[in-house]
């Protein structure tokens, strides 16, 4: 089978023998993520300028090579010779950044869709990687994956010696190691998975009865066309359209037009909720409806079951405020950073949901936009917050904070939770664009603050959070 279809494959991993029996090996470099992990720290060492001239002329000629077909390998030992001396912690917690700022809105969404089926299927999963643990640690991490087969450095004394501990887990190698990994865990190889994009995995994936080749090089395409590998061609989060750019032009000026039609209508009546109300269910549908966003909601009764609310979501992406907005509708008002409150781009939306800006570096600050907050829930209005603080890198779910929940309780008024799925697939991270789609959300049931206190409100707030886990981990009505 060539020309797989994602959902095909997922079917067939859902229909499938279950069990840690069964394995499911990725590569990471060009697999789940595009391009290389090790551009993002070769970078950062080019800023700081730790990269000698000679050396940079080394990478690049080697770099060449390498997409001529060469090995791979000369390119890692020079990338890894120039870390001499450098302390192990150091490139960990750089790691940890760069992760953060770069390497984590680069997971494709459907190669995270495939490792999730998977775990629920228990299948042992692991990542079998060139790059170095400072490379693939953080993304294993994210996604939930235990097990780590990658390139070792050598270190004495916690620094680095420019070295690797049993050269690079690369072709061959990286096959052999995937080998004894299943022989180690009980892997059977006959039923279990492998996915990979380069020639160099074409040992690796012929190791296991299910090799994938995912978005491959040519020299793969050509073995998975002659050996009838099923070939995955995973979507990029980074990629951009042209239907992407102009729906989201249109998208905003549709907004901002719904805003100050609202707006303007409550101003000639001289009712200025009349006018808030109108400004904000013109204002977000228009929004959604030129991007191209739909969405497919569940609980949706439970919007308008306790009103005024505290309404919590999980934050993913730059479209959460806008599809929150949207469910709410009318009566509500939000939480915002104080840069955006004179901001052109957000200055009418800030008027039309009567918005909180604060400083969030400020703790001080904080307390008053709090108590403001809980001023609007007492006039009658409903607050939105992400009690995460900022949205993440990547669609895993971050640690909430109490400000939300102590707002709900001062008030006396229930805490709806607002659960996103994938809202992240259509405009990862930091993206400026968004993607045409469907949007799961899950509205929770309300939860009461009745009896809460202040010293209990952790133990509630990690209450409310699980419930966001178990929703995300077992979506209602889905069949998988």
């Amino acid at each position: 089978m060539t020309n797989a279809d994602i959902a095909a494959v997922l079917e067939k991993i859902d229909s499938g023998p279950s069990g840690p029996s069964v394995g499911a090996l990725f590569d990471l470099d060009g697999t789940i993520v595009p391009g290389f992990t090790a551009a993002a720290f070769y970078e950062h060492r080019l800023r700081k300028g730790d990269v000698r001239p000679s050396d940079l002329a080394r990478t690049l000629v080697l770099a060449a090579d390498t997409k001529l077909g060469g090995d791979q390998g000369r390119l890692g030992d020079v990338g890894v010779a120039g870390l001499a001396g450098q302390v192990e912690e150091d490139l960990v917690e750089l790691g940890e950044r760069l992760f953060v700022q770069r390497i984590g809105a680069t997971i494709r969404p459907q190669a995270r869709e495939l490792i999730r089926a998977h775990q629920r299927m228990r299948h042992t999963v692991a990542i079998a990687s060139s790059a170095t643990h400072f490379q693939v640690d953080p993304v294993a991490r994210d996604l939930g994956v235990a097990h780590v087969l990658c390139s070792q450095v050598e270190t004495e004394n916690g620094l680095l010696t420019g070295r690797l501990a049993g050269g690079m887990l690369w072709g061959e190698a990286k096959a052999r190691a995937a080998r004894e990994f299943s022989r180690a865990h009980a892997v059977d190889p006959a039923c279990s998975y492998a996915y990979g994009n380069g020639a160099e995995d074409v040992p690796f994936l012929s190791s296991f009865g299910h090799p994938h080749a995912v978005t491959p090089h040519s020299g793969l395409l050509r073995v998975a066309e002659r050996l009838g590998w099923p070939v995955l061609a995973l979507d990029d989060p980074g990629h951009v359209g042209v239907r992407s750019i102009l729906g989201t032009v249109g998208a905003l000026g549709a907004l901002n037009l719904g805003l100050a039609i609202g707006l303007g209508v409550g101003l000639l009546r001289g009712d200025r909720r009349l006018g808030a109300d109108l400004a904000c269910a013109l204002g977000f549908e228009a929004f959604l409806s030129v991007a191209g966003v739909k969405l497919n909601v569940t609980g949706a009764s439970n919007i308008w079951a306790e009103r005024p609310a505290v309404f919590v979501m999980n934050h993913q992406s730059g479209l959460d405020a806008m599809i929150v907005g949207a469910l709410l509708h009318r009566g509500f008002s939000g939480l915002g950073k104080a840069e955006a409150k004179h901001s052109p781009a957000t200055f009418l939306l800030g008027r039309a949901t009567e918005a909180v800006f604060v400083d969030r570096s400020n703790s001080t600050a904080g307390l008053a936009g709090q108590d403001m907050l809980v001023e609007r829930l007492r006039s009658g209005l409903s607050v939105f917050v992400a009690p995460e603080g900022t949205r993440s890198a990547t669609p895993v779910l971050g640690t909430f904070k109490t400000g939300a929940f102590h707002v709900a309780m001062k008030a006396g008024v229930p805490i709806v939770p607002v659960i996103l799925r994938n809202s992240y697939d259509l405009m990862p991270g930091s993206a400026k664009t968004i993607k045409p789609g469907v949007v799961d959300v899950a509205v929770l049931e309300p939860v009461s603050t009745k009896g809460w206190t202040a010293d209990a409100i952790r133990a509630h707030v990690a209450d409310v959070r699980q419930q966001f886990v178990q929703t995300l981990e077992n979506w209602p009505g889905d069949a998988r």
